[in-house]
């Protein structure tokens, strides 16, 4: 193992490719301060709201920056000190506004040159310059442990400063962080009252206590912020700059830092927002290197719900809040673990980056974490983990952890159980209601969960799958007890009159609503293939549960639903939609038109008709994922995503008309969410010439299950390729808002090409047969597997980093079983080796009791 500070590196941005960098930090659920790719600190989004672009700023100029100041030891009266903001050049686009440049600490000198590298969550900024004598590396992250939501939810941003010498002579070096107090401004609500700064030193901590005592206790914007070094030795604190207008304030930090690299305090001076600067100064030996630690947390425990209504049940609290009194709290308990917590970071960062994926589908998987941590995601006191779709600048964008979006993202499942258990619970629990009927944006405090009172085809039957999934993984047969009521409530919902299915007959005829914001009426691929997806995770929750009177209706509409989309809408060369009005609109089901969609049944517009849909087989893509089986004839899926890829895919977007929003342009290729090759309705579902990086990886993943590597590995490239960091932010894949939560289904290309599948019901771990250095987590424990080909067997090394795995079967797909003679117990770091023969015939990965055989 290297040092804990000796980072893996994913992908690194030259200096044409940094202006929109901008990589969260900050933990699950408690908002992000966001690390820019010239080293600056913006998109300030800590007090439980989005705010795109916010950087704070005090009256009289205090703002957030770090500054290093470096001057020869053995001082002569020509060695004027040179002073720098820690940041690189600023971009062309920078330079212009009506009063000049309005970018943040536009007038600091700066480092000349800067590269950024990034692994998710560690991101590392590299600045030097002819005319300074250091070069500096800034190292900065938050904790993100697999299966600990604890460790990966703490609201502090780590940034660590490595100096080195240049020259060879000695320097003294000083290293200052300032930050004005803006507890009480979101950004776009809420001011500033009696704010006031108090220096600490605790706990090997010296630094500033930011808080208020005017602030109202009950506000979104009340709580705490706090800056702090661990260095020992010669360190200062300024608890407010001079009150003095027209840059003086500004001015008089400058010289007091340039002066002796300590600062001298100032008295407070009636600001609104007073600024607190900490210095760390120290002496620097020729070609030496040395590192300062400094750490910032905050601290706001007052979340109001997603729609607020102006009454007492508007504050629903934040977990991570309930865990320290304030944001020196959080630090005095971070400290003493801090490199306990950043070694199990590093290490699994490491372990990921190091297993052998195409770099395109481990940046995908990875970098979308972020999401997690971005203010899309909360959890309440209670610990459970909700979500918006993405964020809008100011505001999140839809709420209600909608099941149609979240249906997607794997990430959760993956790697934090406990979390997608109780969006589970939440949803089986709390927004069903005893018909059946879910909710699909839940509504906050639970007592409104089902206020919202619509249900969506594709997000229900979604949560179905999704309940089987995350049974498996666990492994807990408590889970299943408590879920599968709801479930069987939930299936038995689409066979009400006027419902989805009502005829009973395995497909899906009625209203449905859906994630493209519309309501589909009549059978078609995406809505009747995540039925029959549900169908048979049903199923299977039913044999286990002892209920097989169920699971046989759920195998018996399996099979007739099956075998009728491949008759009736497979047209040789992907599925259609069979537009089909109902006959009485007045005898749809209530709650199934939210309203969005056709505003005349009879005759619907927005329809997906003949088009070759982008994520058609999407129920097929989670059905592998949650090792279901093919839904339907495995050569229409594979002949579908060909087709997805001949019809859909475009090399450039110059020439495509795009009624609606633009995520991609110009050069960029993309895969289109619809194309009609056979004849186009007048008014399609509205998204149909739209681009959006979730439905791409959808299809793309897809592929790489099938087989179709090669176009699979070229579409999520693409997406990369457009978020390079010169375009568009890396951790930001934009769909309705920022930080969409559905793009978090990247973490499915992992599981497509490692075959990897974890069923803690049978305790069988399963992989692709061939050899492979691979990286997996089943949410609850991680770790790595090594298979080596080895005459004429295949070799095995399982480690697991992190967790517990009790093992009875080991599955190469195609290859091999291993089946121990017990069970195995692994613990974190234990390694088994063993070795899998060939077994002939069909493989033993087939699972499911009675899946339908094609074919």
């Amino acid at each position: 193992m290297n040092r804990a500070d000796d980072w893996p590196v994913l992908r690194t941005y030259d200096q044409d490719h940094l202006a929109r960098i901008a990589l969260p930090l900050g933990g699950i659920g408690t908002g992000t301060v966001s690390l820019g790719g010239r080293g600056d600190l913006r998109h300030w989004e800590v007090m439980n709201r989005p705010a795109k672009g916010y950087v704070p700023q005090s009256r009289f100029g205090g703002r957030p920056f770090f500054a290093v100041r470096v001057q020869p030891s053995a001082q002569v009266p020509t060695d004027d000190p040179v002073v720098r903001v820690l940041e690189g050049p600023l971009e062309l686009f920078e330079y212009e506004g009506a009063s000049g440049s309005t970018t943040t600490n536009h007038g600091l000198p700066r480092f000349r040159r800067c590269s950024f590298s990034a692994a998710y969550p560690l991101g590392q900024v590299f600045l030097s310059d002819p005319a300074v004598p250091v070069r500096v590396r800034l190292q900065a992250f938050n904790p993100l442990v697999p299966g600990d939501a604890e460790a990966s939810g703490l609201p502090l941003a780590v940034l660590r400063y490595t100096v080195t010498n240049r020259t060879a002579r000695p320097l003294t070096v000083s290293l200052c962080g300032s930050l004005p107090n803006f507890v009480g401004h979101d950004g776009s609500e809420g001011r500033c009252v009696g704010n006031r700064n108090r220096t600490r030193t605790e706990g090997g901590l010296t630094g500033v206590l930011l808080d208020s005592t005017g602030v109202e206790r009950t506000a979104a914007q009340w709580g705490s912020l706090a800056l702090a070094t661990t260095a020992r030795g010669q360190v200062s604190c300024r608890t407010a700059w001079l009150a003095a207008g027209w840059g003086t304030s500004l001015l008089d930090w400058w010289d007091d830092l340039s002066a002796d690299g300590s600062l001298d305090e100032r008295e407070p001076g009636g600001e609104e927002q007073p600024t607190a600067s900490v210095a760390v100064r120290f002496r620097l030996a020729p070609r030496g290197s040395r590192s300062v630690t400094f750490l910032l947390a905050w601290h706001f425990p007052n979340r109001l719900t997603w729609n607020p209504k102006g009454n007492s049940e508007d504050l629903i609290g934040n977990w991570y809040a309930g865990q320290h009194a304030d944001a020196w709290a959080v630090l005095t308990a971070v400290a003493p673990r801090l490199r306990k917590l950043e070694e199990r970071t590093v290490r699994f960062v490491r372990a990921f980056c190091d297993a052998d994926l195409p770099a395109e589908v481990k940046e995908a998987a990875l970098f979308n974490l972020s999401t997690l941590r971005s203010q899309t995601c909360f959890r309440t006191p209670d610990g459970r983990l909700f979500g918006w779709e993405g964020c809008s600048d100011r505001s999140g964008c839809c709420m209600g952890s909608c099941t149609h979006v979240w249906n997607y993202e794997q990430s959760t499942a993956f790697l934090f159980g406990d979390l997608a258990r109780t969006m589970r619970e939440v949803e089986f629990h709390h927004a069903l209601r005893d018909d059946g009927m879910m909710s699909f944006r839940v509504d906050l405090p639970l007592s409104r969960a089902q206020a919202f009172g619509k249900a969506a085809a594709d997000g229900q039957l979604g949560c179905v799958v999704k309940a089987y999934r995350d049974w498996q993984l666990s492994g807990d047969p408590a889970l299943l007890a408590s879920l599968y009521p709801g479930v069987r409530k939930a299936l038995e919902f689409c066979w009400i009159p006027g419902g989805w299915d009502g005829d009973s007959d395995g497909v899906m005829e009625g209203c449905q609503h859906n994630t493209m914001d519309v309501e589909y009426y009549g059978p078609n691929p995406q809505m009747g293939i995540w039925y029959l997806a549900a169908l048979r995770a049903g199923e299977e929750m039913a044999h286990h549960a002892g209920d097989e009177a169920f699971a046989d209706t759920c195998r018996a509409l399996f099979e007739r639903g099956s075998h009728w989309l491949d008759e009736h809408l497979f047209n040789g060369e992907y599925y259609e939609h069979e537009v089909r009005p109902p006959a009485d609109p007045a005898a749809v089901a209530e709650g199934l038109r939210v309203g969005a969609g056709a505003a005349n049944p009879s005759d619907p517009d927005y329809q997906l008709g003949p088009g070759c849909l982008v994520d058609q087989l999407v129920g097929q893509l989670l059905s592998h994922v949650s090792g279901l089986g093919y839904l339907v004839d495995p050569g229409h899926v594979r002949r579908t995503l060909a087709s997805i890829w001949r019809y859909n895919r475009r090399d450039g977007l110059s020439g495509h008309f795009n009624c609606l929003r633009s995520f991609a342009l110009g050069e960029e290729a993309a895969l289109l969410m619809a194309s009609y090759p056979k004849g186009r309705p007048a008014n399609p579902f509205p998204y149909f010439t739209e681009v959006m990086t979730g439905f791409e990886y959808a299809a793309a993943v897809g592929m790489l299950y099938e087989g179709q590597v090669e176009e699979g590995l070229q579409a999520i490239r693409d997406i990369r390729e457009r978020y390079d960091g010169r375009k568009r932010n890396p951790f930001d894949e934009a769909e309705c808002g920022h930080h969409y939560a559905r793009a978090m289904v990247a973490w499915a290309g992992l599981l497509a090409l490692t075959g990897f599948h974890w069923s803690g019901v049978e305790k069988r771990l399963t992989l692709a047969g061939r050899p492979m250095a691979a990286f997996w987590s089943n949410g609850y424990a991680w770790g790595t597997c090594r298979v080596a080909s080895r005459r004429g067997t295949m070799e095995v090394a399982l480690t697991v980093v992190e967790g517990e795995l009790e093992l009875a079967e080991f599955v190469l797909t195609g290859y091999g079983v291993h089946r121990p003679s017990r069970r195995w117990k692994l613990t974190a770091g234990r390694t088994r080796t063993f070795t899998v023969t060939p077994t002939s015939g069909r493989s033993a990965a087939v699972r499911g009791r009675r899946r339908r055989t094609v074919p």
